[in-house]
This record gives structure tokens, C-alpha cells and sequence, in this order.
């Protein structure tokens, strides 16, 4: 089964050794992992701008898997990239398995604290906002609700582990995700 390896790895200087990395760990569990950055089942038209032809790709390389494992470790912030949350939806919405992992295991709320510092503050309810007076979500979950609720619903798996090393190149919630993904 090809599997879909959406994340920000993409931005990584070595991303293309990380890519490797994956696909070796998707082909000890007999899948085959695709990277966003390998080449698309189609060519995009040229005529498009370089962004477009890069999300037509992305878009080819998800319909053409059978299913998709998601890094959703939080990136630049406390939540998930939002182009991986884009292609897990998208996989969601095709009816697919996904799968994701992070490797940051705290709450979504204790990192939207953490984020937010001194501009977090309790209400009279209990919840927690932001200083635009903005509830904070406290669902005890990975990230935003729609995230673990689509994982969820998918009848996915979201792994999540404190990575002691390197959050982007450790890759033994992914590798739970291939086995995951592997016995289905």
C-alpha cells in the first residue's frame, strides 16, 4: 500500500534524508512511503505559478495513496502544520485511513499556555483565554478538536510521545503509525 507522509519536514535542510528514513521504516512494514517532495504522478501544468504546481502535486501524490500518517508534532506554534492538517483532512475526506503522530505529548492547552504566556488567563468558568478574551480549547486532546476528532473518526490512530532527542527526525511514533497502518 503507498502511504501519504505529510508533515514539515518538507522545510528541513536534509528533507530529502528524512524522507529516506520514513520510507525505509514504511518498507520494513511492506508499505511504500511517498514524500511530498518526490515527483508527482502527473505533471502540473507550467503555466501555473510554482506554489500551484506544488499543491497539484501534493493533491496527485494523496489520491494516488491508499493512505496517510501525519507528523502533527506542533510547528512554528502550539498546534500542527496547517498544510499536513489540510492533506489529513483531505485523505479524511477521500474516505482513507489516516494515521498521525506527534512528538510534543503535552495538551493542546498546556502548549497554547505555554505559547501564549502572560497573555493567557483564567475565567470565572474554569477555561482558560487569550487577551482578546478568546476561549482556549481544553479538551484534554492532541491538538485542535477537528484534528483528533477526524483521526478519530477515521477510525485512526494518534500516537504521541515526548521525543528525548531530535522532535523531527525521531521516528518511533511513526513507526507505531506503519504498524498501525500495515495490520490494517
Amino acid at each position: 500500500m503507498r502511504v501519504y507522509l505529510a508533515g514539515p519536514e518538507v522545510f528541513l535542510p536534509d528533507a530529502l534524508e528524512v524522507a529516506a528514513a520514513k520510507k525505509r521504516v514504511c518498507a520494513a512494514h511492506g508499505l511504500e512511503g511517498v514524500f511530498p517532495l518526490d515527483p508527482p504522478p502527473a505533471a502540473a501544468p507550467a503555466d501555473r505559478p510554482y506554489w500551484m504546481r506544488i499543491y497539484l502535486g501534493n493533491e496527485a501524490h494523496i489520491r494516488s495513496c491508499g493512505a496517510l500518517i501525519a507528523n502533527l508534532t506542533p510547528f512554528r506554534g502550539p498546534s500542527a502544520d496547517a498544510g499536513t492538517v489540510y492533506e489529513l483532512g483531505f485523505m479524511r475526506a477521500l474516505g482513507r485511513p489516516v494515521a498521525g503522530y506527534s512528538n510534543l505529548a503535552a495538551d493542546f492547552l498546556d502548549r497554547t499556555r505555554a505559547f501564549l504566556g502572560g497573555q493567557a488567563r483564567p475565567r470565572a468558568d474554569g477555561g482558560w483565554e487569550d487577551a482578546d478574551a478568546m476561549g482556549l480549547e481544553d479538551f484534554g486532546l492532541a491538538d485542535n478538536l477537528m484534528i483528533d476528532g477526524g483521526i478519530a473518526a477515521a477510525g485512526g490512530v494518534f500516537e504521541r510521545q515526548d521525543s528525548p532527542g531530535d522532535r523531527w527526525r525521531d521516528l518511533a511514533a511513526f513507526e507505531r503509525c506503519c504498524a498501525w497502518i500495515a495490520r490494517r
